[in-house]
């Protein structure tokens, strides 16, 4: 009997021991998860900072490549034109809206070039205000900045040649040289100077 007594008063201070050693475990267990979670948080902030950082980043390459990159997509519409024609008996015509400040690739079909049908129309594109026409100069001798000028291209080549001419966003100007005897069509700083005028019927189309 003493000794069940003695194991009796001995279980109530075992189990407030052990009920602190739960308590503890789980103050412990809740201090770590309140660590993990600032621990989480900080790690989504710096991530989140990073992000922020990569965007500007490639914000402001795009705004340095957006010139380029619109101008290129209209010597791919030019050289796409000159590749067609030359691998087929199609033509092709290449319209630069000044006024618009845009651009129209189209294969011809119809005998009235002066209309264009929605079914023709392979490539239509806006320059944005960082890319902006200036004026088009053909190897003939024309001349205008705030007309439609047309390239038109056949088997034979381009009709005419002639330069188009860009400003970007600090007004420095870019020329697209289209060469009309090799259909090459090339980009280019500054204002290109074109060196003679060609009569019309220089070269069949």
């Amino acid at each position: 009997m003493p000794t069940s007594t003695a194991q009796m008063r001995s279980d109530p201070f075992r189990s407030s021991e052990a009920g602190s050693a739960l308590h503890v475990g789980a103050g412990r267990r809740g201090c770590r998860k309140g660590f993990t979670f600032i621990e989480l948080v900080i790690v989504t902030v710096i991530v989140g900072l990073f992000a922020i950082a990569a965007q500007l980043r490639l914000f402001g390459l795009l705004r340095k490549n957006t010139f380029r990159a619109q101008v290129q997509e209209f010597v791919s519409a030019m050289r796409m034109a000159a590749a067609a024609a030359a691998e087929s008996d199609r033509r092709y015509e290449v319209i630069v809206d000044l006024a618009e400040q845009a651009f129209t690739l189209r294969e011809i079909t119809s005998p009235d070039l002066s209309e264009v049908l929605e079914e023709e129309i392979i490539i239509e594109n806006y320059f944005n205000p960082n890319c902006e026409v200036a004026y088009v100069k053909f190897d003939d001798g024309d001349y205008t900045s705030e007309d439609r000028a047309k390239f038109r291209a056949g088997r034979a080549g381009w009709q005419y040649g002639g330069v188009v001419v860009f400003f970007d966003s600090e007004r420095r100007a870019h020329s697209v040289v289209v060469n009309r005897l090799s259909r090459m069509i090339k980009l280019t700083e500054g204002e290109v100077e074109l060196l003679e005028p060609k009569a019309k019927d220089d070269v069949p189309f």
